[in-house]
């Protein structure tokens, strides 16, 4: 049993993006699908789909490369646990590597990056930082 599913799914992605695999395979939550949504806006995956197997949901993510095939993906790190969580005001201005990265906050009008937090002027709990 998982205690913390969303660092196991960003677990997956790192270390296959590092691998060099093509695709991850891991089991079906909302929560997981809304963060690799948006690691799909902003570039870094190429394609997150569900997929049904018998009475279990999947999903595959289709992992995105440079051209000279180094990792779109070069840190993903769980910065709110189960044991610690970890809430932000609206953000004033991008801490994620300088504004180089960016931060995916779960709000009240669910989870959106640090940048469209700051457009809407809403805090939250902060999911992960991307980089």
């Amino acid at each position: 049993m998982l205690t913390d599913p969303i660092a196991d799914c960003l677990s997956r992605v790192r270390n296959a993006s590092q691998a060099g695999h093509s695709e991850v395979k891991m089991m079906y939550s909302r929560m997981k699908e809304s963060v690799l949504q948006i690691l799909r806006q902003e570039g870094l995956v190429a394609s997150v789909d569900t997929v049904q197997e018998k009475s279990k949901k999947y999903l595959i993510v289709q992992l995105r490369y440079s051209e000279d095939h180094k990792p779109m993906i070069h840190r993903l790190k769980r910065l709110s646990r189960p044991g610690q969580r970890v809430y932000k005001k609206t953000p004033t201005r991008l801490e994620a590597r300088s504004g180089l990265g960016f931060q995916i906050l779960s709000t009240s009008k669910g989870l959106m990056t640090d940048r469209q937090a700051m457009e809407k002027k809403l805090g939250g709990e902060l999911v992960a930082e991307v980089c």
